[in-house]
This record gives C-alpha cells, structure tokens and sequence, in this order.
C-alpha cells in the first residue's frame, strides 16, 4: 500500500550555483539602494521621507506576497508586544543605517553595519546563550582590527577636524545600527519563531511606517519631508525604494529554496558592490590601506558566517 504524497512538502533548495548566484545579485540591489539612498540625500532629501517610501514600497510588496500565498494574518497569543518591539527596532535601524549613510561613505557604513555577527553572538552570550569559542573570538578580533583600519583610526586620533565635522557622527549610527537589528535578530529568533517569515516582515514594515509617521508628526526628525531639489534626487529616492522592495520581496520568497545555513555568507558581497557603486556613482574611493582593513573584515565575516555551528 503506498503512503500518500505530504500535504505540504518543503520546497527543494536551488542548484547552489544559482542559490550563491541570486543572493550576490540581491545584496547587490541592497548596495545599490543605499547608493541611491546616497544621491537623495545630497540633493536635500529628508531622512524621513526616505524611509516612508522605502517601507511604504515594501510593505505594499509583502502585502501582495502574503495575500498570494494565503497566509494567515493572526498572531500567536504573547507574541503581539515582541512583533511591535521588532518593528520598533527596525524603524531605529533604519534611521540609524540612512542617517550613516548621509554622513560617511557608503561602504565604510556597510562595513560598521556587519559587524552584526559580533554584536549578536555578544548579545545571545550575554542572554543566556553558548558563549562564542575561542575561533569564533579570534575572528571577532580579525574584524575589529580590520575595522580599525578602514576607519583610519590612527590618522583620525592625530586630526579628528581633517576627517569631516559629521565622521564621528556617521560612526556611531552605523554601529548604533548594527546594534538595533541585533536586537531584532535576538527576538526574532527567541520570540517570535511562531510566525510566519511573510507576515512577520509585513507586520515589521507596517510598524516602521507607522512609527516614522508619529516622528514626523510629532517634529522628531526635522527637515526629515524635505524634497529633492533636482532629477538626481527624485531618481535616488525612487530608486532606493524601488531596489529595496525588490530585493526584499524577492529574498523573502526565495529563502526556503536558498539553503541559508550554508549560503548566507554570500550576502557580504554587499560592502564589496557599495565599494564599487560608491565609486562608479559617488566618486567615493577609500585609500589603499583602507582597501586592505575592508578586505580583513569581509574575510573574518565570511569565516564566521562559514564556522561550523552546532
């Protein structure tokens, strides 16, 4: 007698070729939003504006997704106060990436911004979790020090006035950043393993939107609806929309067939396609041992992401 097929089979995972191949492409799209992101602002875009069409776009886009795919729109009971508790952490992530991005190059934000595999593993450790191994804090070390480079420290340390009024400002959002989203990770993990991954970042979308709305409306961000001044401006702030809600969308529905265990890794292709954009498009260029402290971080990302994990 033969046994009937499974109601709802997992889907097979992409050849890994195509699996690598994609999320280079999509952190790519990533880059390139935050490089448009970049031409908005200098042409006088308001930070807050930015981000309501960014969210706006998206959520619009994960709306459609979760309407195709038939999901449900209930939460498990408990988990309301931890849904708003991430999308209230996205919304500062956001704010804080953009407003990094506004101050420093493009790829130097990026960078600061991964060093969220070090922020989480410190932060899980600090809530109860494994603590990281002894490989795990030799790289962590690797990424700091590469850090530590690119940002010039030493030559920032002998004339902080040469390195621009807003670097030390760029600095702190783009680690203030990373610190926000691993928070989120942490929730999402931890709390919220219950709900679906569609309806989780719709919902997340949703509250961004409506948290930038209560700041705008209550004067937080001031300046933040300011408009573009030319057609530069008005293409970065559509296009930084535009790019993220595809690469979004298109992450989200692809993730079950991309193996993210031992793929995800791929996705640091990010800071090394912002270095590329940066440069094509913003004329931003790091110095040559600048190069060198992004390389050593990119490598002691990768060699985390790749460690084996129990």
């Amino acid at each position: 007698m033969s046994t009937p097929p499974a109601a709802s089979a997992a889907p097979s995972p992409l050849p890994r070729p195509l699996a690598l191949a994609l999320m280079c492409a999509l952190a790519t799209l990533f880059a390139a939003n935050h490089v448009a992101a970049r031409v908005a602002f200098d042409d006088g875009v308001g930070l807050l504006l930015a981000i309501l069409l960014r969210s706006g776009v998206a959520a619009v886009a994960l709306a459609a997704l979760v309407l195709v795919q038939r999901k449900s729109w209930r939460l498990p009971q408990g988990s309301g106060r931890w849904q708003l508790a991430v999308g209230l952490l996205v919304a500062l992530q956001s704010l804080c990436l953009y407003s990094a991005v506004a101050r420093i190059p493009v790829v130097v934000a990026l960078l600061l911004m991964n060093t969220l595999p070090i922020q989480l593993a410190l932060l899980s450790w600090a809530l109860g979790g494994p603590r990281p191994t002894a490989r795990a804090a030799l790289i962590m070390g690797v990424i700091l020090l590469g850090l530590v480079v690119v940002l010039d420290v030493p030559a920032w340390l002998g004339d902080p006035e040469a390195m621009g009024p807003d670097w030390l400002a760029g600095v702190v959002f783009g680690l203030a950043a990373a610190s926000a989203f691993s928070c989120a990770l942490w929730i999402t993990e931890h709390r919220l393993g219950a709900v679906g991954s569609t309806l989780r970042s719709l919902l997340t979308m949703l509250t961004v939107l409506i948290a930038m709305l209560i700041a705008g409306g209550l004067g937080m961000v001031p300046g933040g609806m300011a408009l573009p001044q030319s057609l530069p401006g008005w293409t970065g702030l559509l296009l930084l929309a535009l790019l993220y809600a595809v690469a979004f969308s298109t992450l989200f529905i692809t993730v079950p067939r991309l193996d993210m265990a031992r793929n995800a890794p791929a996705m640091n292709m990010e800071p090394v396609a912002a270095l590329v954009l940066g440069y094509v498009v913003l004329g931003q260029a790091l110095s040559p041992v600048q190069l060198v402290g992004g390389g050593i971080v990119l490598a002691g990302i990768l060699a985390l992401g790749l460690s084996k994990r129990a």
